[in-house]
């Protein structure tokens, strides 16, 4: 009994195999018959790289008894022919095998049960390792892929000072994975430690050779449009639909939004009893502020809107291209720019006009058609 011990293979044996294979399957979905195929296509290239000049090796699987055997197959030759010994036997060989062979036949010559034995436990072991691996990064792949454009709660696993970037463990057990924040995804002057946890928009979900690449960000506009839907039933369900954000992170976001019921304020969903789930994502946001805008299908009308909090007296739509002129009362003129033109960049990222803004004491004596160049650089 002892000798048989020393001569098992260390590593993994061909019951041992199967046995792993078996748990792929069933814990993996990954099919044995898929597989093996790969363990015997590792094994056969194994034994051909230690065995120059053979050609023809066979792995012959039985799965009731749940053994592997490897061949080794050579063509009887007359003896005047026997020219390839690697892959050719003399008939007086052959005979000596078995009286019954002729010239042609094709003759099994099992392999040594250590060597191979050897040869199965490395390789084998390495394909299910490698299987493995696929399968895992299958699964995190089609796990992540499916969260596209949602919100996902990181861990903060480790800073890098160097690139600023952050690396978030995302997701439990088997199906974890770790994704990065790059430092221009992250609120500017947000400042993320380890252990923290925190909320991140899923832009982009890759594959790459190792293994799923998750694209996160804390900038993104649609975070803002997602933590809505989480907070706001009537969003959630339709009734309210963000039609567009315009954002700079950290700062302020324009958000507008729209009713398909007319009993439903679509502003007054948003904010919520008392401000609370505005504030919610506020808080969330670590203070960002957020102006919240009825949208509307009449451009001047949302265009005045979304100079938001300032009064628009007029606005005047181009006769051609997106753009408008706004005129706004002298002493709210400031407070439609906004500090370093915010106000008014957004306004523009928001409806997608390219907005003009005129205090009303002003007066236009140039044609329409000419614009003054100074009056266009501060645009």
């Amino acid at each position: 009994m002892k000798g048989k011990k020393q001569k098992e293979p260390a590593g993994m044996n061909p019951a041992e195999i199967f046995a792993a294979l078996a748990m792929l399957e069933k814990e993996r979905g990954i099919p044995q018959t898929f597989m093996m195929d790969k363990i015997i296509q590792a094994i056969t290239t194994a034994y051909k790289r230690d065995h120059a000049g053979v050609e023809n090796v066979v792995v012959d699987v039985d799965e009731e008894h749940q053994t592997l055997k490897m061949y080794v197959q050579k063509t009887v030759v007359a003896e005047e022919d026997y020219v390839d010994p690697p892959n050719e036997m003399t008939l007086g060989e052959a005979r000596t095998l078995s009286a019954k062979y002729e010239v042609g036949d094709i003759v099994n010559l099992p392999v040594d049960n250590t060597e191979f034995g050897r040869i199965a436990a490395g390789n084998g072991k390495q394909v299910i390792i490698q299987g493995l691996r696929e399968a895992e990064r299958g699964m995190v792949y089609d796990e992540f892929n499916s969260k596209q454009h949602e919100i996902l709660t990181g861990v903060v696993a480790r800073t890098d000072p160097r690139t600023g970037s952050v690396s978030l463990r995302i997701g439990t057990g088997a199906e974890s994975t770790e994704a990065l924040l790059m430092a221009s995804e992250q609120v500017p002057g947000e400042e993320l430690v380890e252990g923290m946890h925190v909320k991140v928009y899923v832009v982009d979900v890759r594959r790459s050779t190792r293994g799923p690449q998750i694209l996160i960000s804390r900038t993104h506009p649609g975070l803002v449009k997602r933590l809505f839907e989480l907070e706001v039933p009537e969003i959630y369900d339709g009734t309210v639909e963000v039609k567009s954000i315009a954002r700079e992170a950290g700062s302020r976001t324009k958000m507008a939004v729209w009713s398909r019921d007319e009993n439903v304020d679509p502003i007054g969903a948003c904010v919520g009893p008392k401000g609370q789930r505005v504030a919610n994502i506020v808080e969330e946001l670590r203070g960002e502020k957020i102006d919240i805008i009825k949208w509307s299908e009449d451009p001047a009308e949302f265009i005045a809107a979304s100079l938001s909090p300032a009064d628009v007296l007029s606005v005047q739509m181009a006769e051609e291209g997106k753009a408008c002129r706004c005129v706004v009362p002298d002493d709210q003129l400031s407070l439609a720019i906004g500090k370093e033109g915010q106000n008014a960049r957004l306004a523009a990222r928001l409806t997608g006009y390219k907005i003009d803004i005129k205090p009303e004491s002003y007066h236009d004596d140039l044609p329409s058609q000419e614009e003054d160049p100074q009056e266009a650089q501060q645009d």
